[in-house]
């Protein structure tokens, strides 16, 4: 399949050396410098998003936060910043996964592949589930309470999907972060937190059934 990726970095030698690559790699490139350009380029329907973080006018993290709830694509974001909050905070706003520059193109690649594959098998998905008041969607990636669709993040999305289908079954955060991310990184127990705390305001709107059981010193696990 001829992927198609779309790549935003104010930096242009770094562009043209990127589409260079992935080029010869059969991927179709489609390039932006800014955020403004990337918010117009989203139209082109990516099946994956290269987004650098530091850029001016628009940054990449609130692009991120912008094209969500639009398109369900994996987002990894290139960036120079090290701090753990930072990374926190890129996967928060919506993001996939993270790389640090410099980075290698090997690397890159490898991290796009995963992500495109984990992509391909949701894709193949045709199945739903029902739990009390909920219905999972599992081709469509949705989760409807009741009447009501839920606005979901992809993480938070993954994490359901990944929860109910092993009702019953403990998961400690670690497991959960490399389970829906796909690698491992400093911090990742609090992003986990956070997110499920996220998912239970967004089902406590609708319903007072608790889904998402906590196991105190353990992690968490999906009620049968």
């Amino acid at each position: 399949m001829n992927y198609k990726i779309l790549m935003v970095d104010d930096d242009e030698e770094l562009l043209k050396m990127l589409r260079n690559y992935f080029e010869l790699k059969q991927y179709s490139v489609i390039t932006a410098s800014n955020g403004m350009e990337a918010l117009e380029k989203i139209k082109l329907s990516p099946d994956i998003i290269l987004l650098d973080v530091n850029m001016p006018m628009i940054d990449g993290m609130e692009v991120c936060r912008r094209i969500r709830d639009k398109i369900s694509c994996p987002i990894i974001f290139l960036t120079a910043k090290v701090e753990e909050q930072d990374r926190i905070n890129g996967l928060l706003s919506g993001g996939d996964d993270y790389i640090l520059k410099p980075f290698s193109l090997k690397e890159l690649d490898a991290r796009i592949t995963a992500h495109l594959k984990r992509e391909e098998r949701h894709r193949i998905k045709a199945d739903y589930r029902f739990h009390g008041g909920m219905m999972i969607d599992y081709a469509a990636k949705k989760v409807q309470v009741g009447e009501t669709y839920l606005e979901l993040t992809k993480l938070e999305y993954d994490i359901i999907e990944f929860l109910s289908m092993h009702p019953g079954q403990v998961f400690d955060k670690d497991r959960i972060y490399e389970k829906v991310c796909g690698y491992d990184a400093e911090g990742d127990s609090r992003v986990v937190t956070e997110l499920v705390r996220r998912i239970r305001k967004k089902v406590a709107e609708h319903t007072e059934t608790e889904y998402i059981e906590t196991v105190w010193g353990m992690g968490y696990r999906w009620k049968k």
